[in-house]
């Protein structure tokens, strides 16, 4: 009777024993079912939301999209030819004008008016300068000079850098014209309504009569020819 009782108890106790792994084993399986996982396997949503912002920033980084590739090539042009871009036209205050030395030839008298950029930045000029001869007094001598027919060019001047624009007329001892001596000559950039008054060193010039014209060819770049 009592080794059946013992024996009982051995088989009572190794069910429990079965029955406790049995319910481990189920709870440790439904555990590792439930839990979202971030390897290669799986397809939840986590690994796809982190591809593309990974795959975005290397694209941007290594690889330019094409609106990025198209606007920065333009934009390092714009930055290296500012300076030209940016030039305008060059203002009275910022040029110092001369008249060079006469190149006669044929009965003619041949001057640079020469405009030297005197700032320190980069401008334009372009077409005639205004000019009139002035006595001592101020007072004009002769008429408005004359254009030529010439085509205009733009003639971009840096610190330092000079144009010239030709002032021609025939010599009033050959041709006969009444003349007279100026005292100065009046220089007006092109565009500008502020004069620069330089000396006249160039004798006679004429101011009536047959052959006064004076004639103006536009601006070059240098200081004569």
């Amino acid at each position: 009777m009592a080794k059946t009782s013992r024996s009982a108890r051995r088989a009572a106790l190794l069910a429990g024993t079965v029955a406790v792994l049995g319910l481990l084993t189920a709870c440790g399986d439904g555990g590792t079912a439930g839990a979202p996982r971030s390897d290669s396997t799986t397809s939840g949503a986590a690994t796809p939301s982190a591809a593309p912002t990974d795959t975005g920033s290397t694209a941007r980084t290594s690889t330019p999209s094409p609106d990025d590739g198209g606007s920065t090539p333009p934009a390092a042009t714009r930055s290296a030819a500012s300076p030209a871009a940016a030039s305008g036209r060059c203002h009275t205050s910022e040029l110092r004008a001369s008249v060079g030395r006469n190149d006669p030839g044929a009965g003619q008298e041949n001057f640079p008016i020469v405009l030297t950029n005197a700032s320190s930045r980069t401008c334009t000029v372009r077409g005639y300068p205004g000019a009139a001869f002035l006595d001592k007094s101020g007072r004009q001598l002769g008429p408005d000079p004359k254009r030529s027919s010439a085509t205009p060019e733009t003639v971009t001047l840096a610190p330092g850098k000079s144009a010239w624009a030709g002032l021609s007329f025939a010599n009033p001892e050959i041709s006969g014209a009444h003349a007279a001596t100026p005292a100065s000559l009046l220089v007006t950039p092109p565009n500008e309504r502020d004069p620069l008054k330089v000396p006249w060193r160039g004798g006679k010039v004429p101011v009536s009569g047959n052959e006064s014209s004076v004639r103006l060819i536009p601006f070059s770049p240098g200081t004569g020819p």
